[in-house]
Formats: structure tokens, C-alpha cells, sequence
């Protein structure tokens, strides 16, 4: 398959990283686990912060959310303390106890304190519906799944579109699921990061709007919006927690973009992180020093959000191939659209 650049779709003016992904903010790691197979297109992707122990060390982090009809696990703390306390795990909507489950292990075997000698921990795990193509009452994902796809995590680059989380989930009716991109930013006399990760399953066949104002119809009848949308960002750029929710919010101008208008059955949220000035889980002080972007220089950051939540989504549905679901439905390839419908 090829990225949404590659076919032609070129997004806003910003540059992109040298990978154009979310692997490009350093310390990043992602990694998948796909099944597939009887009935199987699911599986787990997750989102590694930096490569320490995130409940030693915290990231600063936010949530906003856009429409709230989903089932994750973990937002209201992220919300109420601005910090990250796990990876965050993707999956489908009966995957999240599994996931939950692992994070919780996984942080305990390397914190024994936790939830006895000092606080529980706050796992994180969002989660689509791709009950439309995998058989979601099969309850496949498991805490093994979730483990294999925190161990399968690396820095650079990564697959895109129908692997791990995404292996399932549709978008405008076409086939859909990972998708990422980055923008870099020069503020001040400093260079900086922001790279999207989104899970894509969201908006109605005909919808969708590409950059050059085309309007693939994937020749599948309309249906009510009932998808979702998780949008993962990172960036090194300093910001505090009230900075880093206004910047979550513009992830919503990026899907707007594409025609997406957060139907009432469509869960879709965005959670931001920065790798600058994390929380120590044990503080050596009362205070602790905070290094902030100035909010007269913002614009930049909500800027590159826009545009990399939106070249994200077009990588997702670009990278994955026609898929037919349980049913016999055809979800095509908006990448085979592009090939058959070329801009002229």
C-alpha cells in the first residue's frame, strides 16, 4: 500500500518529520498485535510514551473529548491530574478489560508498591467499535494480546492502516484503521515535534473530503454515524495541562476537515502528551520547576494538531487494502479510488 503523500494527497504547509509519524517525537515507541482469521480482524496497538517506567516518571498529558459515546478506560484521571501513568493501549471496545488488565500487571510486577504502599495505577486504554468486519462477541483480545503488542514496540518507522487496533475498523465507508503523521515546529529559536497516531472508524460513505475537494463515494449505501475516532499526540514541545487540552482540541479541526461532524453514535477524543518536564511519581520536593510555551505562541502547535490529524486519517484508509466483512460487505480501498479516479 502506499501513504496518502505518495498518491498525491498533499496536507497543509508545515513540514513533516523525518518519518512523518508519531515515532518521530524522540522516546516514542509504538508496536502491534493483529489477529486474524474465523471470523478474526482485531487486535491491539499501543503507544509507549518514552522508554522508561511512565509510573515512575509521568508525562504531562490531557484528553479532550469530542463526542463521548466509547468505553475507554483511564480518561477521567488523565483529565483531573494531567499526567500519564501507563502506555496507552488501542483495541476494540471488548478488548479494553483485557488490556487493562496487563497495564495493571505489567506496572505492578515493576512497581510491587502499587495499590499496597502506594498509589493504584491509572491504565489507559481506548478503544472502536470493528464489529462491522471482525466478530466483536468472540472477545479475542487478550492480556497476552496486550503484551505482545507493549513488547512488539519500537522507535522509528511502523506499520500503518489494517494491523493491530486498526486491523477491523472502516472510515467513510471505506476500509480504514493506524494511521500517523508528524509536523515540526521552529518557536523561538528552538526546533520542536508533534506526530498524531489516530485509530480510525468513523464518518459516513460519502462524506469524506480529500484535500484537493474530491469526494470518494466508495458505492456503498450511507449509513448513520456510528464509528469512532481516537487521535494520539505527542510532542516535545513544553506545555502545561491547561496547554495541552486546548492543543488535544484542535485534533477536532483535522477531522473536520475531512467531513466529519461527530455524529451522535461516533466516540471520538483526543489525548495529548509531552515528553518535556514529566513528573517525578516521587518528588524530592514540594515544587517542582515547569517549563511552559508562552499561550501567544500557540497557534503553531494547534496549527500542526490540524494538519497532522488530518494527513493521519488519510494514511489510514490509503494503507489498508479492500477488506469484506463477516457479512460479505466490501469495504474498499480509498488507494484503488485514487488509482481509478486521478485528479485532473
Amino acid at each position: 500500500m502506499a501513504t496518502a503523500r505518495e498518491l498525491g494527497l498533499m496536507i497543509g504547509g508545515l513540514a513533516v518529520g523525518p518519518l512523518n509519524a508519531i515515532t518521530d517525537v524522540a522516546g516514542v515507541s509504538v508496536g502491534h498485535r493483529t489477529l486474524s482469521g474465523d471470523g478474526l480482524a482485531t487486535g491491539v496497538t499501543a503507544i509507549l510514551p518514552h522508554g522508561g517506567d511512565p509510573f515512575r516518571l509521568k508525562p504531562r498529558a490531557a484528553v479532550d473529548v469530542i463526542n463521548g459515546f466509547g468505553k475507554s478506560a483511564g480518561l477521567m484521571q488523565v483529565a483531573e491530574l494531567g499526567t500519564l501513568e501507563t502506555p496507552i493501549l488501542l483495541t476494540n471496545t471488548f478488548g479494553v478489560a483485557s488490556c487493562t488488565q496487563e497495564l495493571i500487571r505489567r506496572a505492578i510486577a515493576a512497581n510491587p508498591a502499587i495499590g499496597r504502599r502506594t498509589a493504584t495505577v491509572n491504565a489507559l486504554v481506548c478503544e472502536c467499535n470493528d464489529g462491522g468486519i471482525n466478530d466483536i462477541q468472540a472477545m479475542a483480545v487478550t492480556p497476552e494480546d496486550a503484551g505482545a503488542a507493549l513488547d512488539a514496540a519500537r522507535p522509528g518507522r511502523f506499520a500503518q492502516g489494517a494491523v493491530g487496533a486498526g486491523t477491523g475498523m472502516t472510515a467513510f465507508g471505506f476500509k480504514a484503521g493506524i494511521g500517523t503523521s508528524s509536523r515540526l515546529m521552529r518557536i523561538g529559536a528552538e526546533d520542536f515535534t508533534l506526530g498524531a497516531l489516530v485509530l480510525a472508524n468513523f464518518g459516513s460513505a460519502g462524506q469524506l473530503v480529500l484535500p484537493d475537494g474530491r469526494r470518494p463515494v466508495p458505492g456503498a449505501d450511507a449509513e448513520a454515524e456510528k464509528g469512532s475516532v481516537i487521535v494520539v499526540l505527542a510532542t516535545d514541545l513544553p506545555l502545561g495541562d491547561r496547554q495541552l487540552q486546548r492543543v488535544a482540541r484542535r485534533a477536532g479541526a483535522g477531522l473536520a476537515r475531512l467531513g466529519a461532524f461527530w455524529g451522535n453514535g461516533s466516540g471520538d477524543l483526543a489525548i495529548c502528551f509531552t515528553t518535556a518536564d514529566p513528573v517525578e511519581h516521587d518528588p524530592k520536593s514540594a515544587f517542582a520547576p515547569l517549563r511552559r510555551l508562552d499561550d501567544g505562541k500557540i497557534d503553531l502547535a494547534f496549527r500542526a494538531v490540524a494538519e497532522a490529524t488530518q494527513e493521519a486519517v488519510l494514511n489510514a484508509l490509503c494503507e489498508a487494502p479492500a477488506t469484506r466483512s463477516r457479512t460479505g460487505r466490501l469495504y474498499p480501498a480509498l488507494a484503488d479510488w485514487l488509482k481509478e479516479n486521478p485528479l485532473r
